[in-house]
């Protein structure tokens, strides 16, 4: 796979390493490498304002692997689509659920450059399994859908993993209308794996409109009710729409996340 975006233009020279990007300020709270000095400073930032906002990217992981092998071992889901991938950590998509279903098709989907960089480390798979990656942005589900159809088979259920992307939309981009053209173009059956920050912690709110000055991409805050209207149509998995940490959350969990309400999560079917 060639470094190029559907411009062709290279992706190293895409990267714009004078402003903080979302991915790798993700990566950085995380602890990952992948990152430059103004990411560095975005993070310490959000950290300085929401000293708790690495224990929300940690959480973040922890429901994705839940949800993820939710839906392969008690759904038997094999195909995944996950939009706003970010850059590879440990516990990616296809390593979780191709670890209980080795045939699983998972296709990623980003549009920063840097994330294009390293997409080859997206694309290791198991045999018979196997792995895409598609250089798109959110705001277009037909390309998006169009690139997905060349690794999943759209005629059966799919697990739409959307996780703090849709807030990276605002409202008059109408993430709901994406999220609604992406789901309608899914069988019954396919499941919505959807997370987002909340509006409701004073703390957090403060953080993210102190990191949208410098952002390349600002993120939009918003309330409980507003990320639930995102499973409109669909079947609410039990607990239904709930703070992240609490999806369940195994009882016998060794460690007990601090009481921070700053993103909820859900996961819904398709009828």
């Amino acid at each position: 796979m060639g470094d190029e975006s559907s411009t062709g233009q290279s992706a190293w020279d895409r990267i714009d390493t004078t402003i903080p990007h979302s991915a790798r300020v993700w990566n950085y709270l995380l602890g990952g490498k992948d990152n430059f000095a103004p990411d560095r400073e975005a993070g310490e930032l959000l950290l300085r304002t929401f000293p708790d906002f690495a224990e929300v990217a940690r959480l973040q992981r922890e429901f994705l692997i839940r949800a993820v092998t939710f839906l392969v071992q008690e759904v038997g889901i094999r195909q995944f689509l996950d939009i706003g991938t970010g850059l590879p950590t440990a516990n990616n998509i296809h390593q979780v659920a191709q670890a209980i279903a080795p045939e699983t098709r998972v296709v990623y989907v980003d549009n920063d450059p840097i994330v294009l960089v390293h997409a080859r480390a997206l694309l290791t798979s198991t045999e018979p399994g196997v792995t895409a990656y598609i250089d798109a942005d959110v705001r277009d589900p037909e390309l998006i859908l169009e690139g997905a159809a060349k690794t999943l088979d759209l005629n059966e259920p799919i697990g739409l993993v959307m996780l703090s992307i849709a807030g990276q939309l605002p409202d008059e981009d109408d993430p709901w209308g994406v999220v609604s053209r992406l789901m309608s173009a899914l069988p019954s059956g396919s499941h919505l794996v959807l997370s987002d920050g909340t509006d409701t912690n004073p703390a957090l709110v403060e953080a993210v409109g102190a990191y949208n000055k410098s952002a390349a991409n600002g993120y939009h805050l918003r309330g409980p009710e507003r990320i639930g209207a995102f499973f409109e149509g669909l079947d609410l998995v039990e607990p239904g729409v709930v703070p992240t940490p609490e999806w369940r959350r195994p009882s016998d969990a060794w460690d007990e996340p601090r009481k921070v309400v700053s993103a909820v999560c859900g996961i819904a079917r398709k009828p």
